[in-house]
């Protein structure tokens, strides 16, 4: 057992780092799950030893046959639990997305005081910082479309949007408690493009090793150079302002 994990990743890729706490994986001390609660405590099993795989490596790097491997399950049995790798994955970023959400709520405490055009600013300021602190949230939601949705079940499938439409409508909520002057359908509209950004944003500014050569070689295309916070920032301030500015 590998009781702690590093952030190694982050560190490895350039600028955008965070720390992420360690966490423990606990094995089951079970050879065969025969009970509810056995079968229950394997599938925890499971979505921690990814979870923790995910703070070593991205998403693309985690693979069925070493996550079998580090849970001490043969493939097959880890698909008796889970329809595929990325049926594992999508219930992952779920789970985070509720963590942001929870991060979110306390830095917006407070934030409903002071002109509107300020709120939008401190607003923004928060969700970039938090998302930044969430590097497994960020990449997870980048590959959601192009990779965590084509290879599972029509049932995962409804499962995961349903989990979808109740954490944007969570996080709308809490967007609204900070700027009241939104409807309820512009703060599910916001909180549902700030997502999509996020992750098509994050995607775009952990540029390869050749990207990150080329940049360094010209200081023309260096401009093209993203950074994630101050980036999403912009962008979450100026869609608030212009949802509030729509007639």
């Amino acid at each position: 057992m590998n009781p702690t994990v590093t952030d190694q990743w982050s560190v490895s890729k350039g600028p955008l780092v965070c720390n992420i706490v360690a966490v423990t994986v606990q094995r089951a001390t079970f050879q065969r799950a025969r009970s509810p609660e056995q079968r229950e405590e394997r599938r925890r099993s499971i979505l921690d030893t990814a979870a923790s795989m995910l703070r070593e490596m991205p998403v693309a790097d985690l693979s069925l046959n070493e996550l079998a491997r580090r849970v001490g399950l043969a493939k097959s049995n880890v698909l008796r639990y889970f329809d595929s790798r990325e049926a594992v994955l999508l219930e992952l970023l779920v789970a985070e997305w509720t963590g942001w959400r929870t991060d979110a709520e306390r830095g917006l405490e407070g934030a409903a005081g002071g002109p509107v055009g300020d709120r939008c600013g401190d607003v923004a300021t928060v969700l970039a910082e938090t998302l930044n602190a969430r590097p497994v949230l960020c990449d997870l939601a980048g590959a959601q479309a192009s990779v965590l949705e084509r290879n599972i079940s029509p049932e995962r499938a409804a499962w995961f949007k349903r989990a979808v439409l109740a954490e944007v409508a969570a996080f709308a909520g809490t967007v609204r408690g900070a700027l009241p002057e939104l409807t309820d359908a512009e703060a599910f509209e916001f909180a549902g493009a700030a997502s999509l950004t996020a992750g098509a944003l994050w995607a775009h500014c952990r540029p390869s090793a050749a990207m990150l050569a080329a940049y360094d070689a010209d200081p023309e295309l260096a401009a093209l150079r993203l950074d994630f916070v101050p980036t999403l920032r912009q962008l979450l301030t100026v869609l608030l302002r212009g949802l509030l500015a729509r007639p």
